[in-house]
């Protein structure tokens, strides 16, 4: 045994097949006995025979070999951990060396740590005075980590305790279900005996059931032939109750001998084919009092008139049949047998054959045909509504009273009849029709039909509701016959809408001017021309159905949509064709502007068609066209204006490049003339309808003025002095309020702001005119927050332009203003955007 307190490094048994790393603290273990295998138990335990005292508790190794007590007086944690870890005797010795090297190391990083610790408890002379407050304060911890340690060991002894006494209860109750099962099977073996010892009674019990079934039908065996005899007399009399009565004895014995035989032997396929053999009229009289039962039932609209009594028994023995049905299916689901001709399902097949009836009655209404009678559709349809209306009629009065409620026979036939009316529709719609029998044809399906002249009828109702009724052709089909009929129609609209076209174009060339309307506005007559044709087509639709005008509509819209693509690309080429000889056509001016008013005259005649002849419900499916026609018009005006003012501008392109030049600030008149042209053409836009016209003035008040901006941006001078500077901004002030006098004068009427463009070139000569160079950055960051899409460039070529600015304060007014970017106002519409400055970059502009 180690001293107290030592060291061992490897603590090893007597026997030297365990070692165990760690310190043993003082009085840890003594020896209690021998054994001859010897083992140390750190305080844990030891082998069956010797033990070692250590303080309080119980042990025991993991392999169930070692009970001792459990260590009681102080040892580490870390050595705690290591008995835990340690294996016994028989175990492989690697894991414990490795465990024994591993407490080293940590007992060797231990001392490393606690020196350390001393040394910086200990770094001064004066804390020599502090190792008692020190030494207590550690015995402190170190009997705090002790008592959790001991709690946390006692928490884990407790828990193992209460497995322990579970594992035995488990152990208990496993060994009380182990003799229950036990004799279980002791019993079921000593009843195997006495179950084969009753097998003779229960086929004692089978035989004597099957003697009982042939004694109770013995009577009815006998009595086959006869039995079948009355009944094929009954059936041939007409008296089918009681014909289904022998009959349905006659099943009955069958089935009950056939029924014991399946149970008895269901192997035995002799036996049950001699049965059936013996009873092999049954089935024949079955199937002749069934043609009986059909062909009352084909006559049924007939008979219920004359003899209701007769429907009435034809029923009542459906009924019978669909209960034996009923009842034989049940027993199937538990003897798995089914006799034969079973299941009858008379009931469905009453229904087919009712509704291979109706199909034959419709389809045998077609008395002409297209050579006999021009007119063979037309009475075959209102040969078919009359009989169909009849029929139904007569279902509704008199049938349902024959027929139980379940069976709903008014609306199986409504819906045979529904059924048989769409096939025949689908027939005819299949052939080769001609336009005035497709006319025919669609609106005996789309109106008559729901009409108050058939299903609409005030005797068929309520039980008919025409809005439930589905629609007698799939509108694949009803869209397949209005192409057929629409193909003519389409070709002719779009030859017609060609022919206009090309004649307008003529128009265009002319050395006169176009004609102007009660308001005095140019126009040609192409709008009239189109919805005149679109209006005839449409009045003619509108005769045969609402769903064919509104297709009529829709075609004329489709058309009329290519047809302003193709005006658009007339126009576009009638400019081109300008633009290479200015000369001419001689009245470009005035036909352009024809075209620009015809676009609001096709918009509102497309609205006015549309109002005149679409329903409100219906309009939402078409509306989706009215936009893109929209579209496409603005379109074309704009392009039309665009191109007046691409005319307007031509000619202001001189006095334009004049601007912000040393001619200019030396006198130049450039913007009077630019202001008297731009007027002298706006009298001739006089004639252009007011929404086209009030863009075009907003337009062209942009554009003069983005053009004057560009002129400043393009850096044509550069002054060189404060009095340079501010003639020039109060020259650009004057010429503002020039451009603003003239574009209010243009734009009186249309209730415009016209002030807000030339405010910009206000803005930019305030940036000019400033003769304090310590606030230029206030005032081109107000510019830069009122017009947020103004650029760095735009900001050089202004400051580039005034040529007071030195290099340090251009670049320190463009890096301030980059670092801080405005919010722009929603309602703000960019003006410097498309103004490109000459490609010199900001950094040649800081030189």
């Amino acid at each position: 045994m180690a001293p107290d307190g030592q060291s061992t490094g490897g603590v090893q048994c007597p026997c030297g097949q365990l070692a165990i790393g760690g310190v043993l603290s003082a009085h840890m273990v003594s020896w209690v006995g021998t054994c001859s295998v010897p083992t140390w138990s750190a305080g844990w335990g030891t082998c069956s025979v010797p033990t070692w005292s250590a303080g309080w508790g119980r042990a025991q190794c993991p392999h169930g070999q070692l009970a001792g007590d459990v260590l009681g007086a102080r040892v580490s944690t870390f050595l705690t951990l290591s008995l835990l870890y340690s294996q016994c005797p028989w175990n492989d010795r690697r894991g414990d060396c490795a465990l024994s090297w591993t407490m080293k190391e940590t007992d060797r990083e231990a001392v490393a740590t606690a020196v350390q610790r001393v040394a910086g408890m200990l770094q001064r002379p004066d804390q020599l005075d502090k190792v008692q407050q020190y030494r207590r304060r550690e015995a402190r911890k170190k009997a705090s980590v002790e008592a959790r340690l001991k709690a946390a060991i006692q928490s884990q002894l407790d828990g193992v305790r209460t497995g322990l006494s579970q594992l035995h209860n488990a152990l208990s109750d496993v060994k009380d279900i182990q003799q229950a099962l036990a004799d279980v099977s002791k019993d079921w073996r000593q009843s195997i005996n006495t179950i084969e010892s009753l097998k003779d009674v229960k086929d004692a019990v089978v035989q004597h059931s099957q003697l009982a079934a042939a004694v109770e039908n013995l009577k009815n065996i006998f009595s086959v032939p006869e039995i079948v005899r009355e009944t094929q007399d009954l059936i041939e009399q007409g008296a089918l109750l009681q014909a289904h009565r022998k009959l349905m004895e006659l099943e009955c014995s069958r089935d009950g001998l056939m029924y014991e035989q399946y149970r008895m032997d269901s192997g035995n396929t002799r036996d049950m084919t001699l049965i059936h053999g013996y009873f092999g009229s049954t089935q024949a009289l079955s199937d002749e009092l069934a043609k009986q039962l059909w062909m009352v039932l084909q006559r049924s609209l007939v008979t219920v008139r004359r003899d209701p009594t007769l429907l009435v028994s034809v029923v009542r023995i459906i009924e019978r049949e669909e209960k034996i049905d009923r009842r034989i299916l049940d027993r199937k689901k538990q003897t798995g047998f089914v006799p034969p001709g079973r299941p009858k399902n008379w009931k469905e097949k009453m229904f087919a054959i009712l509704d291979r009836t109706v199909t034959t009655r419709i389809e045998g209404t077609q008395a002409d045909t297209r050579e006999s009678d021009k007119m063979w559709l037309v009475r075959h349809l209102e040969i078919i509504r009359k009989y169909v209306l009849d029929d139904l009629i007569v279902a509704k009065n008199l049938m349902v009273q024959c027929f139980p409620p379940h069976y709903e026979i008014f609306k199986n036939l409504l819906g045979m009849y529904h059924q048989a009316l769409s096939t025949r529709m689908q027939e005819l719609a299949a052939e080769d029709l001609e336009a005035s029998e497709i006319v025919s044809l669609l609106t005996w399906v789309l109106n008559t039909y729901a009409s108050a002249e058939m299903m609409g009828n005030a005797e068929l109702a309520p039980e008919v509701d025409v809005h439930a009724l589905e629609p007698l052709l799939s509108p694949d089909v009803v869209s397949e016959l209005l192409d057929t009929y629409m193909s003519t129609l389409t070709s002719n609209i779009i030859a017609w809408l060609r022919k206009a076209l090309e004649t307008d174009k003529k128009d265009w060339s002319k050395e006169t001017e176009p004609e102007a309307d009660q308001d005095g506005y140019y126009q040609t007559t192409l709008p009239a021309i189109v919805f005149q044709m679109f209006e005839q087509n449409l009045q003619v639709a509108a005769q045969i159905s609402e769903d064919l005008k509104t297709k009529v509509l829709v075609l004329c819209l489709q058309q009329m949509n290519s047809f302003l693509s193709r005006y658009r690309e007339e126009a576009q080429l009638y400019k081109e064709e300008h633009l290479r000889n200015r000369q001419q056509p001689h009245c470009y001016v005035q036909y352009m502007i024809a075209v620009i008013n015809n676009c609001q005259t096709f918009k509102e005649s497309i609205v006015s068609l549309k109002k005149k002849y679409l329903k409100n419900e219906v309009e939402e499916g078409v509306a989706p066209s009215q936009p893109n026609m929209d579209g496409i018009l603005d379109a074309i005006a704009k392009e039309g204006c665009g191109s007046l003012l691409e005319e307007v501008f031509l000619d202001l392109e001189q006095h334009l490049n004049e601007l912000m030049t040393k001619k200019w600030l030396l006198g130049s008149n450039a913007v009077d003339i630019i202001c008297v042209t731009v007027e002298d053409y706006f009298n001739d836009f006089a004639k252009i309808k007011k929404p086209y016209k009030k863009r075009m003035t907003a337009e062209a008040h942009r554009r003069v003025v983005v053009e004057y901006l560009r002129a400043v941006m393009q850096k044509r001078i550069s002054f060189r002095s404060p009095e340079e500077r501010k003639e020039g901004a109060e020259k650009m002030v004057r010429e503002a309020e020039q451009l603003r006098f003239l574009f209010r004068k243009l734009a009186s009427g249309f209730g415009e702001d016209v002030d807000g463009h030339c405010d910009t070139i206000v803005a930019v000569a305030e940036v000019i005119k400033l003769t304090d160079p310590s606030l230029l950055y206030l005032e081109v960051s107000t510019l830069v927050s009122k017009y947020p899409d103004i650029r760095d460039d735009h900001i050089g070529a202004l400051l580039a332009m005034r040529g007071d600015a030195s290099r340090d304060m251009k670049q320190t007014i463009i890096e301030t203003l980059e670092q801080g970017p405005t919010q722009a106002n929603p309602n703000y519409v960019p003006i410097f955007k498309e103004i490109m400055v000459p490609s010199l970059n900001v950094a040649k502009l800081l030189k």
